[in-house]
C-alpha cells in the first residue's frame, strides 16, 4: 500500500512529572528512559514531520514543562507551521512562562484536571495540586488562550460529570474532554480500582449528550467512551501508524503511546535513522498497515476498513497477542477477557498503583 501521509505528531518530550497519576499512560518502566532527545534532536524532527506533511504537535509528557527549551520548541514549531498544543498538568506553570509561551506562538493549551473536589483530585494525582490547577487555568484564560480541559474519567470521579462540566463552563473553556481511562500502562494495573460499574458510566454517558445541547455554541462536549462496554472496537489511532505518530522523549516513533508495551515489535528512534524512513520502512510501523495482517473474523468483517481491526494494544494486553481481533468485540474469539474484566468485583478500599520516578516500575499505596 502506499506511505500514508502523517498529520498529528505527538511529542512526548519527558516522562518526568511531579504527579504520580493512577491511569498515568506513560510506560511502566519510564524511570529507564532517560536519555532524552535534545532541543536540536526535537526541532530537527519538527522539521522533518512537517516534511512529511504533520500540520499538528501537541507537546506532552509525562509533564512537558520539566524541560527549560519549551520556548524554543514552540518557535520552531511553529516556524515549520505546525499548529501548537501544550498538553499539561499545570503545576509549573505561571503568569510568567505563559506569557512566554504565548509571545513564542503557543496556539492552545490542555489543561488536565482530576475532579471538583479537593481530596478526590489530590488522591489520584498523588500530590497536592488541586488549588494550583484552578490558579493555572484561570491565568491561562486571562491571558487569551484557547483552552481545553481534560478530565480522565473512573470510578473515582465519574459521579461528578455534572459537575466537572459546570466548572470547565465558569473557567472558560472552549471545550472538554470527558475521557473516561482507557486501560493501558498505569490504568491497566489500576483497572479493578478504576474502572467503573456499567449503571454509572451509562448515567454520565447520558448526562454529558444532554450537556451538548445546554452549552451548545459555547462549549464543547467530548465524551469518550470506556472500551469494555462496547459491542465493536475503537479504530486504533485511526489505523496503525496512518496519520497519527508519537514520538517518546528517547525517540522511537510510535504508531500510539500505548505501543511501546507489545513486547514483539520493534520500534526505530530518530537519533539513529531519519523520520521519513522511519515512517515509511519501519518493521514496528508496518506491522499492522493494511489488512493483510488480519486473523479471522477480521479479515473478511464488512467494517475492517472503519475500526481496523480494533486496538492492537489492547489485544496485545488482554490476549498477549497484538495481532488478535480486539477482544472488546462481540464478535472476537476472545470477547469473555472483557466481559469478565468488565465484571470483576471491587473491593471498598482497592490498592492504587502510582508511578514511582525514581527506581521502582510501581509504588503500591492504599487509599
Amino acid at each position: 500500500m502506499p506511505v500514508p501521509r502523517p498529520y498529528t505528531l505527538v511529542a512526548e518530550l519527558s516522562y518526568r512529572c511531579p504527579l504520580r497519576c493512577l491511569y498515568c499512560s506513560n510506560p511502566l518502566e519510564f524511570h529507564a528512559m532517560q536519555d532524552e532527545l535534545s532541543t536540536e534532536q526535537w526541532c530537527q524532527t519538527f522539521s522533518d514531520a512537517a516534511d512529511l506533511g504533520v500540520v499538528q504537535v501537541h507537546l506532552s509528557g509525562g509533564e512537558p514543562l520539566v524541560r527549560k527549551d519549551i520556548p524554543a520548541l514552540i518557535r520552531h514549531a511553529r516556524a515549520c507551521d505546525l499548529y501548537t498544543n501544550l498538553i499539561t498538568g499545570g503545576t509549573l506553570l505561571s503568569e510568567a512562562k505563559l506569557t512566554e509561551f504565548r509571545d513564542c506562538g503557543l496556539d492552545h493549551i490542555q489543561l488536565s484536571l482530576q475532579d471538583t473536589e479537593r481530596e478526590a483530585a489530590e488522591l489520584v494525582a498523588g500530590l497536592t495540586s488541586y488549588d494550583k490547577k484552578l490558579e493555572v487555568a484561570r491565568l491561562i484564560k486571562q491571558l487569551g488562550y484557547p483552552l481545553t480541559i481534560n478530565v480522565v474519567l473512573h470510578r473515582l470521579n465519574i459521579d461528578h460529570v455534572p459537575e466537572l462540566i459546570d466548572q470547565a463552563a465558569e473557567l472558560g473553556a472552549q471545550r472538554i474532554e470527558l475521557a473516561n481511562t482507557q486501560y493501558y500502562a498505569w490504568a491497566f494495573e489500576n483497572r479493578r480500582a478504576l474502572l467503573p460499574p456499567r449503571d454509572r458510566y451509562e448515567r454520565a454517558e447520558a448526562i454529558a449528550r444532554a450537556a451538548r445541547d445546554k452549552y451548545a455554541g459555547t462549549m464543547e462536549i467530548a465524551f469518550v467512551k470506556i472500551d469494555y462496554y462496547e459491542d465493536a472496537p475503537k479504530a486504533c489511532s485511526g489505523g496503525w501508524a496512518r496519520s497519527y505518530m508519537c514520538i517518546t522523549p528517547t525517540g522511537e516513533v510510535l504508531p500510539c503511546h500505548a505501543a511501546h508495551a507489545i513486547e514483539q515489535l520493534r520500534f526505530e528512534s530518530v537519533k539513529t535513522r531519519p523520520l521519513a524512513e522511519i515512517w515509511r520502512d519501519s518493521p514496528g510501523l508496518n506491522a499492522f498497515r493494511g489488512y493483510d495482517w488480519m486473523q479471522e473474523p477480521c479479515r473478511s468483517c464488512p467494517h475492517k476498513e472503519q475500526d481496523f481491526g480494533g486496538c492492537r494494544c489492547q489485544a496485545f494486553l488482554l490476549t498477549g497477542d497484538p495481532a488478535a481481533t480486539d477482544p472488546v468485540c462481540k464478535l472476537s474469539p476472545r470477547h469473555e477477557v472483557v466481559l469478565r474484566a468488565a465484571a470483576e468485583p471491587v473491593e471498598d478500599q482497592p490498592q492504587l498503583v502510582y508511578r514511582d520516578m525514581k527506581n521502582s516500575r510501581r509504588l503500591a499505596a492504599r487509599s
